[in-house]
C-alpha cells in the first residue's frame, strides 16, 4: 500500500501496516496469556478440590456469557473502527472508540449489578448443591461483582488491536497473568503473609489484576493514538456511531452468547452424569484450549486485515487472505490435535490423580480429532464474515446449527445412545462442522461484500486522502 497510515504533524503513523504474521504471534501468545489465567486458576484450585474447580468451573460459564455480552459494544467498535482506518478517516475512529469504552462502561456497571443481586439463583439454575454450589458462589459474587472492569478492557484492547499494536496489548496481557498468578500463591495459600482464603482468594486476584490492566490499557491508549481522544468524546454519544458500532456488535455478541448458552445446557447435562464428568470436562476444556489457540489468533488477526481491506474497497485482496488463513489455521490445528491425541493421558494426569476424571477427559480429547479440525477452519471464516460487515448471517446460522441440531443431538447422544461425556464433545463437533460448509460457501459467494460500513465515492477518497498528508 502507498500509504495505509495518516501522518502526524510529528510525521508518526497513526497505525500500523501489517501482514497477518505481524498481527497474528502478539494476538497468539495475548490469548495464550488469557487461557493461561484460567489455567493457573485450575491448577492451584484442584489443589483444595475437585470440587473447587468444578464450582469455579461452573461459575466462569456465567462469566464468560457475561464477558460475551460485553463484546457486543468491543467487537462492534473493532471492525468499524478497523473500516474507518482503512478509509484513513482517523477523527471518526477516535470518536467511535470513546463511545465504544463509554456504553461498555454503562453495559459492564448494569452486568456487575445483576451478579451481585441475582449470583445464588444463576447457580441453582444449574442444578448445583453442596461444595460445588458453595465455591461457585464466593467465586461468582466477586468477579461478577467487579465484571464492569472486563468491559472497559474488551474495549481499550480491542481498539489498541485493531490499531496494529498488537504486540502493546500482548505485553498488557503479559503483566496481567503475572500479577494474577502471584496473586493467586499469595491469596489462596495464604502465602507471603496473606490471609489463605482458597477460592475467594483466586476472586480476588482476578479483580485486582484486571484493575490494573484496565489502567494500562488506558495509558497504552493515549500512547498509540495519533489523533487523541477528547474527554468530551466519551460524552458525546453520536447516533451513527452508535448504530454501527451495534449493527456491528449486537449479532456478534448474539451469537456468541447462544453458543455459550449451548455450553451451558451442555453442562447442565454434565450434572446428571456425576462431579467426576463436571471436574473432567473442565480438564478437558483447558487443555482443548490450546488445540484451537492458533485458529483463534489467526481468525482474529485477518479480521483486522479484511476490516482494513474492505474499509480500503480491495475486496478482492481480502477474499483471496482468507483462504490463506484458513488453510494456516487448519494445519496448525491438526498437528496440535495430533499431539494432545498421543499425550492425552499424561495432560488429564497433571490435573488429578482420580483415574474416572482421568478416563472420561481423555475420551473426549480423542473426540478432539473430530471436533477442532471443523472449529479451525469456522473461527478463521466466522470473524472474515463479520468483518466484512456481514455480522448478521452467521448468527442465523448459529441459532440453526447450535440450537435446532447440536442441542437435541447432545441430548441423543449422552441421554438416550448413553455416551457420556463423548457425546457431548460430538454434538459441538456436528454444528463446528456444519457451520464451517456453510460459512465456507458464504465467502466464496462474496455476497459479504455489499455490507461494507464505509460508503466509498470519489470525493470522500479524496478528502480521505488529503486527510493522510
Amino acid at each position: 500500500m502507498a500509504q495505509s497510515a495518516a501522518t502526524s504533524q510529528g510525521g508518526k503513523p497513526a497505525s500500523k501496516d501489517m501482514n497477518l504474521f505481524y498481527l497474528t504471534w502478539p494476538i497468539f501468545l495475548e490469548i495464550l496469556l488469557f487461557m493461561m489465567m484460567g489455567i493457573a486458576d485450575t491448577f492451584m484450585l484442584s489443589a483444595i478440590s475437585d470440587n473447587a474447580v468444578a464450582g469455579v468451573g461452573a461459575a466462569n460459564q456465567f462469566l464468560h456469557i457475561a464477558i460475551l455480552i460485553l463484546e457486543v459494544i468491543g467487537n462492534g467498535a473493532s471492525i468499524v473502527v478497523a473500516q474507518y482506518i482503512g478509509s484513513r478517516k482517523y477523527v471518526e475512529a477516535a470518536r467511535i472508540s470513546a463511545t465504544a469504552v463509554t456504553l461498555n462502561l454503562l453495559v459492564g456497571l448494569v452486568i456487575s449489578g445483576l451478579f451481585l443481586l441475582g449470583c445464588s439463583g444463576l447457580l441453582q439454575s444449574m442444578n448445583l448443591t453442596g461444595e460445588i454450589y458453595d465455591y461457585g458462589h464466593r467465586y461468582l459474587s466477586i468477579v461478577g461483582g467487579a465484571i464492569f472492569l472486563q468491559a472497559i478492557i474488551n474495549s481499550l484492547s480491542a481498539i489498541i488491536r485493531v490499531h496494529g499494536f498488537t504486540k502493546e496489548a500482548m505485553f498488557v496481557s503479559l503483566g496481567m497473568n503475572v500479577v494474577h498468578i502471584i496473586g493467586n500463591y499469595m491469596l489462596i495459600f495464604g502465602k507471603f503473609g496473606a490471609p489463605e482464603l482458597g477460592v475467594e482468594g483466586a476472586a480476588w486476584s482476578t479483580v485486582f489484576s484486571r484493575l490494573l490492566a484496565m489502567l494500562v490499557f488506558l495509558w497504552v491508549l493515549y500512547r498509540i493514538m495519533e489523533v487523541k481522544i477528547e474527554l468530551r468524546y466519551y460524552f458525546s454519544l453520536m447516533k451513527d456511531y452508535v448504530v454501527k458500532i451495534l449493527k456491528i456488535g449486537v449479532p456478534s455478541a448474539l451469537e456468541q452468547v447462544m453458543y455459550q448458552a449451548c455450553q451451558m445446557i451442555f453442562l447442565f447435562y454434565a450434572t446428571y452424569l456425576g462431579a467426576e464428568a463436571l471436574a473432567a470436562r473442565q480438564y478437558a476444556f483447558n487443555i482443548s484450549m490450546f488445540i484451537f489457540l492458533f485458529a483463534l489468533a489467526v481468525g482474529a488477526g485477518t479480521a483486522i486485515m479484511v476490516g482494513r481491506l474492505v474499509g480500503e474497497n480491495r475486496a478482492e485482496d481480502a477474499y483471496h487472505r482468507v483462504w490463506r488463513s484458513v488453510a494456516w489455521a487448519g494445519a496448525v490445528t491438526c498437528a496440535m490435535v495430533g499431539i494432545v491425541t498421543l499425550l492425552r493421558v499424561p495432560l488429564m494426569s497433571m490435573f488429578t490423580d482420580d483415574a474416572e476424571i482421568i478416563r472420561m477427559g481423555a475420551q473426549v480429547l480423542l473426540v478432539s480429532i473430530v471436533l477442532e479440525t471443523g472449529r479451525s477452519i469456522n473461527m478463521v471464516l466466522v470473524n472474515a464474515i463479520r468483518a466484512s460487515g456481514d455480522a448478521k448471517y452467521p448468527l442465523y446460522v448459529g441459532a440453526f446449527t447450535m440450537v435446532l441440531i447440536s442441542v437435541p443431538l447432545g441430548y441423543l447422544f449422552v441421554f438416550q445412545l448413553n455416551l457420556g461425556l463423548a457425546g457431548i464433545w460430538f454434538a459441538i463437533a456436528a454444528d463446528e462442522w456444519l457451520r464451517a460448509v456453510i460459512m465456507y460457501f458464504r465467502w466464496r459467494s462474496r455476497k459479504w461484500e455489499k455490507h461494507a460500513l464505509v460508503k466509498h465515492t470519489p470525493q470522500g477518497d479524496k478528502q480521505a486522502a488529503g486527510a493522510a498528508v
